[in-house]
């Protein structure tokens, strides 16, 4: 039964993760307390706008994502269990202590185009075991496929603060008690229904899409006169984030499938740490998560920042959008 009243930290003592893990849990989510002040400040702590600089990925950087970044770098390095830290900000591993027994990876700010407009904005981090046989500032630290995680999470900055988050049991979701300033159990098992009327996706990339995407997108849209029998809603927020949260409390279908644009760069979404810390969350909530081949968190990684397509959410919607992808 529900236990709204349960803290993350007892939480996961009760279930059995080591003292070290909770403790590197709870430094990464006591950085994104810090990155919640500055996000409800706003305007009057002077964290919105942009930079003059570009992140590896090429994107304008909002200062939030600078201070976000560094927030958490500044958490994770003074922290003895964490051997090595990689970041959707920094080019590339940063190492940490080299006798730490965990490498984390976050998404210091996930959907920064809507900082300025008040949007939904979140954090996503994953945690692997560290690798012994290779250097603390090696990106083979992170060549792990996504069933490697021991922890994955996010943390959205809304009307509450939200903390989702799964050990390797039950996806759960704790709220930030303004008083206490602790995360509090307010869902203790997340849930995706299989079947939805639901999707989320970028309809203004449509023109870049694959042919067998269209169809199955324009099916959606076709409603209760189509091959369907049903009508679909659409909802966009333009964060990963906020998307999947939506999905994982009442279903839904995410997806950031593979374009035309750039044939070097045919994806959006980052594996390490977007697409695979979210498809743990959504497996462990009973849904499905896969790119336009194969399970994501089977994915073989080759580069820190690698990019994959996206589809995850509700299971019988995952599988009807792949069986088009297929034929």
């Amino acid at each position: 039964m529900q236990n709204p009243k349960k803290n993350l930290a007892s939480l996961l003592r009760d279930h059995g993760v080591s003292s070290e893990l909770q403790l590197l849990i709870e430094s990464i989510v006591d950085a994104t307390k810090e990155i919640a002040r500055a996000v409800n400040q706003g305007a009057l702590a002077g964290v919105l706008g942009s930079t003059q600089d570009e992140n590896i990925q090429g994107e304008t950087q909002k200062k939030l994502d600078v201070i976000a970044n560094q927030i958490i770098k500044d958490a994770l390095l003074s922290n003895e269990q964490v051997r090595a830290l990689a970041s959707e900000e920094e080019d590339g591993v940063i190492a940490g202590n080299n006798h730490g027994n965990y490498v984390v990876a976050f998404d210091p700010l996930d959907g920064s185009s809507n900082i300025d407009v008040n949007g939904q904005i979140g954090t996503i981090f994953t945690i692997y075991p560290a690798r012994k046989d290779v250097a603390s500032n090696s990106e083979l630290q992170f060549q792990q496929q996504g069933t490697q995680q021991v922890c994955a999470g996010y943390v959205l900055y809304g009307a509450s603060t939200l903390l989702v988050i799964t050990t390797g049991g039950p996806t759960r979701c704790f709220t930030l008690d303004s008083i206490s300033q602790q995360f509090l159990l307010t869902n203790s098992t997340l849930e995706i229904p299989q079947d939805t009327q639901e999707f989320s996706v970028n309809m203004a990339n449509q023109r870049f899409w694959q042919p067998p995407f269209k169809r199955y997108v324009e099916e959606l849209l076709e409603g209760e006169a189509g091959t369907r029998n049903k009508r679909f809603n659409m909802r966009w927020n333009a964060s990963m984030v906020g998307d999947m949260h939506r999905v994982l409390v009442r279903g839904g279908i995410f997806m950031y499938p593979s374009d035309t644009r750039d044939a070097k760069q045919p994806a959006k979404l980052r594996l390490l740490y977007e697409a695979n810390p979210i498809a743990m969350l959504v497996e462990h909530a009973g849904g499905k998560a896969f790119n336009e081949q194969q399970r994501i968190l089977e994915i073989e990684p080759q580069a820190l920042h690698q990019r994959v397509a996206v589809i995850m959410g509700s299971a019988n919607e995952v599988d009807v959008c792949l069986k088009h992808l297929r034929h």
